[in-house]
């Protein structure tokens, strides 16, 4: 084979990038000289992937429901990979916040609309068997998608409703994580005491929460908006960018839970409980959460009447 110009430059490349590093070219290329070809199976982990639908019982829909779960995780693994790469942006410019804005709201379109997978495939009564198998755990300890809400605006944001005002002015982290508002849907029924799922939930996360809402203190998503030019924070495809991230994550995505609840859960004379013990009657419809990372942005109007006309509609 000849050595052509553009096969040299890229050796030239290769020795000054090895050199810069100290380390010897012909080494590496020995190493591509016996390295095996990579296959699609191998690069994704194929065989892995398609191992760790392990279900509790023997109804079929059980690995659609395991599925779809673990298929949302994934999605909130790349939701906060680009919150990070933004918030980790020494100088945030409005197109580098409109870069990964696009991208964490075609990710939350996707969940959003593959979310019918279980309101309109689940069999309902596969559904309320294989269910009971799984108590009490529950989707509500995604602790991904609790870092994706402290990433994303000030702790006080997350507060319960009814809290907000009088802890508007606190600075402890750990005062405004006891008050976040989906514990008061970790509670029992009857009881109105914390139930297992919070439990085990609080044990696991509750430090490394905590510690989070420390380091995005002055770099969540909202951080980051508010150290841009009075020109570029007036900018409109900006501001609609980040209302549409909001509406997405905090009405239209707990609206899909909602669906799913009331099609699966709800009777005419009682409600199901769902696998956690969690009042999701209460906790999932937005109306009742006032929960927007950027209030600042919306009107008073707009907050007063937070999702309920994206509710009547769904």
């Amino acid at each position: 084979m000849k050595l052509t110009p553009e096969i040299i430059e890229r050796l030239e490349r290769l020795e000054e990038k090895y050199t810069a590093m100290g380390q010897d070219m012909v080494s590496y290329l020995d190493g591509l000289l016996y390295a095996d070809y990579l296959t699609y199976w191998d690069y994704i982990h194929l065989d892995t992937l398609l191992s760790l639908q392990d279900t509790e019982t023997s109804f079929e829909d059980e690995a659609i429901f395991i599925t779809y779960h673990q298929i949302t995780e994934l999605y909130f693994k790349l939701i906060l990979q680009a919150i990070n790469s933004l918030c980790d942006t020494t100088q945030v410019t409005k197109e580098k916040m409109k870069h990964y804005l696009k991208r964490i709201n075609v990710y939350f379109d996707t969940l959003i609309d593959s979310f019918k997978v279980m309101y309109e495939v689940l069999d309902h009564q596969q559904f309320l068997k294989f269910r009971m198998s799984l108590l009490p755990s529950s989707g509500f300890q995604s602790v991904q998608y609790r870092k994706i809400e402290l990433c994303s605006t000030p702790i006080i944001n997350l507060v319960n409703f009814n809290n907000r005002k009088q802890l508007e002015k606190s600075d402890d982290e750990v005062e405004l994580y006891e008050h976040i508002y989906w514990k008061t849907g970790a509670t029992e029924l009857a009881s109105g005491k914390k139930t297992l799922t919070l439990k085990q939930f609080e044990k696991k996360y509750s430090k490394e929460l905590i510690q989070l809402i420390r380091s995005f203190y002055h770099k969540n998503i909202w951080s980051k908006y508010t150290q841009l030019s009075s020109e570029e924070k007036a900018d409109n495809e900006l501001q609609e960018m980040m209302r549409a991230y909001d509406v997405k994550a905090n009405v239209l995505w707990p609206l899909s839970h909602y669906k799913a609840a009331v099609r699966h859960l709800h009777r005419d004379t009682k409600d199901i409980e769902a696998t956690g013990g969690t009042n999701w009657q209460k906790y999932l419809p937005p109306k009742n959460q006032h929960i927007y990372f950027f209030p600042d942005l919306w009107t008073n109007e707009e907050r007063e009447n937070w999702g309920r006309r994206i509710e009547a509609d769904f």
